[in-house]
């Protein structure tokens, strides 16, 4: 903290008419939350002062933006404070402390919050303000969301292209940013909601869509967040789990829902974009946890290779080994019917073969994996795979295909060559955290549950773009 840079304090009296002026004003309570929801000045937001707000939150606050800090006693508004305009922050502390305030005070938490459970089914009815800086919000985003960023939401002609007629969500990866946003919004007059847990809560949101009754129900379970699907595949009340994805209380609920037991868990890969759930849930459930033999793990399971075979209720899982995303990528066909690719094969593209480092040797296996094991299933057979893309349309709010449209897809009509040049062309960024989410599911580090919202955050980028 510099010493040369003096503390700026303002009276009661001045902080009471730049709130009645509607000024550029910020106004931070530093005391604790107890303290604040029990009694706090109209127009001020509790706020964290720690070593994650110093680093990630004040080179977010526009410089032209008046920011006054409260504590009791000012002490510690004071040295905030100061230390804020060594940011170059325009930075200032409420002379005498909360207790020298005499103007309009309120009571109970501030700043309306919606949680992302509650706007993924509100969707077409919000406006979603993404207030992020440019170049992360070109990182991935909520589909159809806006990007505002913070430092602009002062500017009134920027604020007039916020429509009057829809509820307005702030989004940002946490939920600090969009906050600040939310009272930004309310000194212009703008009445404003904040994502709760921010784009980190938004990635862990799962949503269960039927897509098949009978012979055998399959149940598919989206992270609609992220791009994630999961499959529940039930015969005759027995159950198998395709790649769980966290949080895996869905699928226990689920399971109850429905009244079946879930007996075995599988992965068809060793995921680079999210933590499987397999672990967890095959402990909830006591049920059998079934991974590739072509890879390694640091835990016990039983191991499945190529032609293995898997009963669960009246229903047969045939085990086809299909490299080219990973060595040890499998497929799933059951009851010759149905076939969960994992990362191989999607709705509208196919997986890439580069996050391990080896793409020219596993381009060529991708290319013999789909023409000479996965094109060959039968035209009808239908296609579930473990992602899905932007541009991936749903079919009855599902995403699967069939065989035969899969064989239309682009660069499956080329020889070999022409293929892996293709392929090996393509440059896309690799999903965010994924060395660090191999080796968690690998087993070779341990995971703290509350910690997997910040490695998931953004889009999965398993695919090939070949649109």
């Amino acid at each position: 903290m510099s010493q040369s840079i003096s503390s700026k304090p303002i009276s009661a009296s001045q902080l009471e008419q730049d709130l009645k002026q509607q000024t550029h004003l910020l106004v931070f309570d530093l005391r604790e939350k107890t303290a604040f929801e029990e009694s706090h000045i109209v127009g001020s937001v509790h706020a964290v002062c720690d070593v994650a707000a110093k680093e990630q939150m004040m080179p977010k606050i526009p410089k032209n933006t008046k920011i006054v800090l409260i504590s009791e006693p000012e002490d510690f508004s004071k040295e905030t404070s100061q230390m804020m305009s060594s940011f170059g922050l325009d930075s200032y502390y409420l002379q005498g402390g909360f207790s020298s305030w005499r103007g309009p005070i309120s009571k109970g938490s501030t700043g309306k919050t919606i949680s992302a459970e509650d706007l993924s089914s509100k969707l077409d009815d919000v406006f979603l303000l993404d207030v992020r800086n440019h170049d992360e919000f070109s990182e991935y985003q909520i589909p159809g969301s806006v990007n505002i960023p913070l430092s602009e939401l002062f500017d009134s002609k920027i604020l007039e292209k916020i429509p009057k007629d829809k509820k307005i969500v702030t989004i940002c990866p946490h939920g600090n940013r969009a906050m600040i946003a939310n009272f930004a919004l309310s000194r212009a007059g703008i009445d404003s909601q904040t994502l709760s847990g921010g784009l980190a809560g938004w990635n862990q949101v799962l949503k269960p869509v039927n897509v098949i009754q009978k012979p055998v129900q399959i149940i598919q379970v989206q992270k609609i967040g992220k791009g994630c699907l999961s499959h529940i595949v039930v015969s005759d009340k027995q159950a198998i789990v395709i790649d769980p994805l966290y949080p895996v209380d869905k699928y226990l609920d689920i399971a109850k829902q429905k009244n079946f037991k879930i007996i075995h868990v599988l992965d068809t890969h060793q995921h680079a974009d999210h933590i499987s759930g397999v672990r967890e849930l095959a402990k909830a459930t006591d049920a059998k946890i079934h991974l590739s033999k072509y890879e390694g793990y640091g835990f016990d399971a039983n191991f499945l290779g190529d032609a293995d075979e898997l009963v669960f209720g009246q229903s047969l899982l045939r085990v086809i080994h299909t490299p080219g995303h990973t060595p040890g990528s499998l497929s799933y066909l059951i009851d010759e019917k149905y076939v969960f690719t994992g990362d191989i094969l999607f709705v509208e593209s196919i997986g890439r073969p580069d996050l391990r480092d080896q793409a020219e040797e596993f381009a060529q296996e991708l290319y013999n994996t789909l023409h000479n094991k996965l094109l060959k299933l039968p035209d009808k057979t239908m296609v579930f795979p473990t992602h899905h893309g932007d541009v991936a349309k749903a079919t009855d709010d599902a995403y699967y295909s069939v065989i035969s449209e899969s064989k239309k897809l682009p660069w499956l009509d080329i020889a070999k060559q022409e293929f892996i040049e293709k392929v090996l062309a393509i440059t896309v960024p690799r999903p965010m955290n994924y060395q660090k989410i191999i080796q968690i599911n690998k087993g070779e580090i341990k995971i703290n549950s509350l910690e997997i919202p910040d490695l998931e955050i953004g889009p999965n980028r398993c695919a090939v773009d070949v649109l």
